[in-house]
């Protein structure tokens, strides 16, 4: 795998952080717990474990698992 599928990105002004698989939009997410949900949508079935491993999950712009405004 070249680069992780599942990008999560910048904590957004109004908080929240966009999810995207493949450069699919899955949704806004507020806390891991959305994370995980929006992944297993997506067929990730084992979503929960995937979120700290760099092949799969991309944290961009702030500190993973941290989800506040910027």
């Amino acid at each position: 795998m070249d680069a992780a599928p599942v990008v999560v990105h910048p904590p957004l002004g109004t908080g929240g952080r966009r999810v995207t698989v493949r450069g699919e939009i899955l949704g806004l997410a507020h806390s891991d717990a959305d994370v995980v949900e929006f992944l297993r949508q997506a067929g990730l079935s084992d979503a929960e474990a995937l979120l700290d491993d760099l092949a799969w999950v991309k944290w961009r712009g702030g500190s993973a698992h941290h989800y506040e405004a910027a």
